[in-house]
């Protein structure tokens, strides 16, 4: 009878170093399979991610264009206030150097003064509508006053610079007030942002933002859909409301008219 063979000590070593060897490959294999689709997936990533550089890239190339295009508006907007500020300067030191030539005579220094006053009347006219009518109708009582002899006219010539100075004065403010506006068919009460002599933004009682825009010679109030836009306009008068006065705003370009 054959006897079972028994496994020597040094035979069961032999068969558990080969079966470690046939293992080794396959579990290398399996490393090798994660690792590459680790960098399969690494990979994958990175290429999201210069999508995405690339994407914030373009945005900021439109921003940029933007902001530039809008710089450049106010640039030009800037210049023709100076040269209507500059007109209105010169229209004035005429109209000193006429009432100069005039002598010290009421008489003399009437005509003078209400031919400056149109002047002036002129100039508000073509700028923006900021409170036109109160601002008309303070120099159409002067006129009055002058005209009926209830203002003499050497205290006149006083009243009409001062006059002169405010517009100076309003034509730098960035500032919130409150007047009636035309907003399509209706006239509201509305809170506005006047930034210098260049551009209104207006808020209503109910909400709505826009800003005045010019067609043809005249100035329209215009309500503003664009979300962005109505955003840009909210943060103006949160700041403005903070007394931030200065300091950079992306806002709607506005058709600015005529300086004030």
């Amino acid at each position: 009878m054959t006897r079972p063979t028994a496994f020597r000590p040094r035979a069961l070593a032999a068969f558990a170093a080969l079966c470690l060897a046939a293992a080794v490959p396959v579990s290398a294999q399996d490393e090798a399979d994660e690792l590459a689709q680790g960098l399969i997936r690494l990979r994958g990533e990175v290429e999201q991610l210069n999508s995405e550089l690339e994407l914030l890239r373009e945005e900021q190339r439109v921003m940029l264009a933007g902001l530039n295009q809008q710089k450049a508006e106010l640039s030009n907007s800037a210049e023709r206030q100076g040269l209507a500020a500059r007109e209105a300067r010169e229209k004035l030191a005429a109209k000193q150097a006429e009432i100069e030539a005039a002598g010290a005579s009421g008489d003399n220094l009437r005509p003078a003064l209400l031919s400056a006053i149109e002047a002036l009347k002129t100039h508000i006219q073509s700028g923006l509508p900021f409170k036109i009518e109160e601002r008309l109708g303070e120099l159409d009582r002067f006129r009055g006053e002058l005209e009926n002899g209830s203002v003499p006219a050497q205290r006149g010539v006083n009243r009409l610079w001062a006059y002169f100075e405010d517009e100076f004065r309003l034509s730098r403010d960035n500032s919130l007030h409150t007047q009636t506006i035309q907003l399509g068919d209706e006239r509201v009460l509305a809170d506005v942002a006047k930034l210098g002599s260049m551009a209104l933004y207006f808020r209503t009682r109910d909400g709505r933002l826009g800003q005045a825009q010019r067609q043809g010679s005249d100035w329209t109030f215009v309500e503003l859909t664009d979300a962005g836009q109505q955003a840009q306009v909210r943060n103006l008068f949160d700041s403005l409301g903070k007394q931030i006065r200065q300091g950079w705003f992306e806002l709607p370009l506005a058709a600015a008219g005529a300086a004030q």
